[in-house]
């Protein structure tokens, strides 16, 4: 037997922990590749994705670091504990930690823009008014502007990594650039 990749399937019997000492026996079907041997390296992971990772869901929290700090975490401790059953732990540890950002946004029922130091704004004047017109965006088209301007992500790459398909993935950019097109014209003209 064949799966979609052309390879051969088997089914093995697999054990699920259910909690509390119990375990479900169920048969898994699998094709071959669909077991991931080899352990990642969670060190190189963190050096490589950790900062943009940190600075999206940051975006996406409207500058809450203190949810940026607890998702990006989180998200590291699910995936090293999930381990070799992982095959993109990159794309996995966006969208857990997008998840766990959104369930923590919709927990305090906050979205607010965080106020920015005045040093941080000190040398670009404009820089305040770009910042406060991001108010206007959802969390989803904060973090698809971020990871696709200041990341420099192309639109697949965020599209896996945030769990959505491509055609919403530019839906957010559309709508985004629409919402900050006077505010950055107003900012060219000065």
């Amino acid at each position: 037997m064949s799966c979609r990749w052309g390879s051969w399937i088997t089914t093995e019997i697999v054990r699920f922990d259910l909690g509390f000492g119990c375990y479900i026996d169920r048969p898994c079907v699998l094709c071959q590749g669909d077991l991931v041997t080899e352990q990642h390296d969670y060190d190189a992971l963190w050096r490589e994705a950790a900062p943009t990772l940190w600075r999206a869901v940051r975006a996406y929290a409207g500058g809450r670091q203190d949810v940026a700090d607890d998702a990006v975490a989180e998200a590291f401790a699910r995936v090293i504990a999930a381990d070799t059953d992982i095959r993109d732990p990159v794309a996995y540890l966006y969208r857990v930690a997008f998840r766990i950002a959104a369930r923590e946004l919709k927990r305090s029922k906050t979205t607010r823009l965080m106020d920015i130091d005045e040093t941080t704004l000190a040398n670009e004047p404009a820089a305040r008014e770009v910042w406060a017109s991001l108010t206007s965006l959802t969390p989803d088209q904060r973090a698809v502007v971020y990871l696709f301007y200041r990341a420099d992500l192309p639109v697949a790459e965020i599209a896996d990594r945030l769990g959505m398909s491509r055609p919403s993935v530019r839906m957010h950019l559309m709508r985004a650039r629409r919402r900050l097109a006077p505010q950055l014209r107003e900012t060219a003209d000065d």
